[in-house]
């Protein structure tokens, strides 16, 4: 039996496409891994979002033939749909797959011939992902019509497409009996439609049956509504996290970005979560230095942090993306965004540790994951991350256990 070692690099949806691979490749005869290990072939799940993510996928190339010199690669994802004659031309690499022919994989495998120019595509459904975690993801939506001027997504996924609500529906069933937690994931889910409408409180309903815990992968501002924050709330089994993208807390670096929102609607929408959900843990994604980001308009941003109280900042330098309009921008100089990243993650560190304090001597619900630095970890419900003694057997991988918070740490809380 051939053993096919399958690495995945960027977003949740990207594990949900990698996990539905490896599942038809079991399905057909093949041993897969998503450890890095020798094996007779690797398949590279590439990212593109940022010039490092694109950078990553190609240093993997080097990574796996150290481990194996004779390794044959399949590349794919959306670092392929930049810029496919970087990975052809690199040793090792047999093919580059676009992102619409991820199944030609099983295709090229099988035949163990390495050219997909004659090769049609064919419908194998790539959904009902390997077991292999301890929660579980739904890819409901692909694409994306934003086209915020930083980003090339877009490009590589196409228009945004949602899923049936029935087939999504049938696969929560079945993971139901296998998972504690499930997440619903999209490049862009806060676009998701039955029949051309908005429909994201729809399906939520459609879920509300379920055993498992189900939460929300990222979301726009314009998903947050009243309706949607109803269903939530009537939820048993909604854990109450809300990533909201941000990018910038300044109004006119935001209409730079081609986003469709002001601060003050973000803020708006952050409100209407707290209403429904007092303890609901807002995270959120910033880029620092866009051009256009003048000193008060950074600082505008580090207000809006301080008042939305996000329990998680992911912030990251802007890195200009050939083919978007805002690499045409004047860039800003690396020493201010380098100031400007320190001053913001400093606040963002003050802002968590004040989130996580209010859960102090409370109870948590927190889905057991892996062991790390001698304890057990695990995210509760609002997404804190947990950390439990390990000298005891009261808690097992893969189980939600009831635990209460005794002291802080760095990135979240201690719990017994």
């Amino acid at each position: 039996m051939d053993k096919v070692c399958i690495i995945t690099l960027g977003c949740k949806v990207n594990k949900y496409e990698s996990d539905s691979i490896a599942r038809m490749l079991e399905d057909n005869g093949f041993d897969t891994t998503d450890n890095l290990e020798y094996a007779d072939y690797y398949i590279l799940n590439t990212c593109a979002v940022t010039n490092e993510a694109e950078k990553k996928s190609r240093q993997y190339i080097s990574k796996i033939t150290k481990l194996n010199p004779k390794a044959k690669i399949i590349v794919s994802g959306c670092a392929v749909e930049s810029n496919k004659n970087i990975f052809l031309n690199k040793n090792n690499v047999i093919g580059a797959i676009d992102y619409q022919r991820k199944d030609l994989i099983l295709q090229l495998l099988l035949a163990k011939e390495f050219d997909i120019t004659p090769l049609e595509k064919f419908n194998y459904n790539l959904i009902n992902p390997k077991v292999n975690q301890t929660r579980a993801y739904i890819k409901i939506q692909d694409g994306c019509n934003r086209f915020c001027s930083y980003c090339a997504i877009p490009y590589f996924r196409g228009r945004s497409v949602s899923r049936d609500l029935d087939s999504i529906v049938k696969e929560a069933n079945q993971l139901d009996n296998v998972y504690k937690e499930i997440v619903l994931v999209g490049i862009d889910m806060s676009d998701y439609r039955i029949d051309g409408q908005l429909a994201l409180d729809k399906l939520m309903a459609a879920l509300s049956h379920l055993s498992a815990r189900i939460r929300l992968g990222s979301l726009e501002v314009s998903a947050i509504s009243d309706s949607l924050l109803k269903q939530l709330k009537d939820m048993p089994n909604f854990a109450p996290h809300f990533h909201l993208s941000l990018q910038s807390g300044d109004n006119e670096v935001l209409k730079k970005m081609n986003r469709k929102y002001t601060r003050e609607e973000y803020i708006a929408a952050c409100n209407l979560i707290y209403k429904y959900f007092p303890d609901a843990n807002i995270t959120t994604d910033i880029i620092v230095g866009f051009p256009f980001e003048t000193d008060d308009a950074f600082q505008n941003t580090i207000e809006l942090v301080k008042e939305v109280n996000f329990g998680k900042v992911h912030c990251f330098p802007f890195s200009a993306k050939k083919g978007t309009v805002a690499a045409k921008y004047k860039d800003i100089d690396a020493n201010i965004k380098k100031e400007r990243m320190s001053k913001l993650e400093t606040v963002a560190a003050s802002e968590q540790l004040k989130y996580n304090s209010k859960f102090l001597n409370k109870k948590l619900s927190v889905l057991v994951e892996e062991e790390e630095d001698g304890y057990l970890v695990g995210f509760s419900d609002n997404y804190i991350k947990c950390y439990m003694n390990n000298n005891t057997n009261k808690y097992p991988i893969g189980e939600i256990v009831e635990v209460t918070a005794i002291k802080l740490k760095e990135e979240g809380l201690e719990v017994k």
